[in-house]
């Protein structure tokens, strides 16, 4: 297997360790979008594995915006992308790859992972711990079989057709437009319960989060990535629900 180079977004940790876990084969580093390296590494690779979450079955804004930045650096390389979900996405994948084509890239292959639910003020798909690690086993179970498919020349093509086009867009990215087709407003912060502690702050890939005479104050550049929901100390950050019913990390099952 030719060396690959990992570009990833990941708000909990589910996207890196499936991107990690397929690039063991070819021995291929992985970078977060956030670290500077990651421009340099994509520039410098050709075989590329592109990972992010899917919200409501669309892109997460922070990663459009990175491949659109970069948009030269697309041309000619090779991109093989790993799209991960709670339940299901349609086109998870389809939605960079639409966007990478006009980049100049060729699309060598789509995966759509299921992984644990991590938006945490929802109830929706939310799972036991023992059903979470049932999960991820599942999950990794499933990349390795896509490598090993991948090696034999024929990679999976998941999200990659008309009508996953169709389900993603029908299934949820047209009744959840007004959430996921740009960045959110104001993750809302409950003053009572903070401490004013900067850990929303210092974990925001945003940056939209800051703590100002004494209080913490978010902006309306939310890429719903919900890292600051699952380490806020005191639960008091909440996005989309009223209230923090589980705060997943995916360290807490590995």
């Amino acid at each position: 297997m030719e060396k690959m180079t990992g570009i990833y977004f990941s708000g909990t940790g589910n996207t890196k360790f499936c991107v990690e876990r397929f690039l063991k084969k070819s021995g291929g580093m992985a970078y977060s979008i956030e670290e500077k390296e990651a421009v340099k590494a994509l520039a410098e690779g050709t075989n590329i594995v592109l990972g992010y979450p899917v919200y409501y079955s669309n892109l997460p804004v922070i990663m459009r915006g990175f491949i659109t930045r970069n948009a030269a650096l697309w041309k000619g390389k090779n991109v093989f992308i790993i799209a991960t979900m709670g339940m299901f996405s349609g086109d998870g994948t389809g939605v960079s790859a639409r966007i990478l084509k006009k980049c100049g890239a060729n699309i060598v292959g789509g995966l759509h992972v299921k992984m644990p639910d991590c938006i945490g003020d929802v109830a929706l798909l939310k799972k036991t711990p023992e059903q979470n690690r049932g999960i991820i086993v599942q999950a990794a179970r499933k990349i390795d079989s896509a490598i090993e498919k991948f090696q034999n020349g024929v990679p999976p093509r998941e999200g990659l057709h008309f009508f996953c086009h169709i389900a993603g867009l029908f299934g949820q990215r047209l009744w959840f437009c007004s959430k996921t087709g740009g960045y959110t407003k104001n993750p809302k912060i409950d003053s009572e319960k903070c401490i004013r502690c900067g850990t929303c702050e210092r974990v925001c890939p945003m940056k939209n989060i800051k703590v100002e005479n004494g209080e913490a104050v978010s902006g309306n550049q939310c890429t719903m990535c919900y890292r600051c929901v699952s380490e806020c100390p005191k639960k008091a950050i909440t996005i989309i629900g009223k209230e923090v019913l589980v705060q997943y990390k995916f360290d807490d099952y590995a």
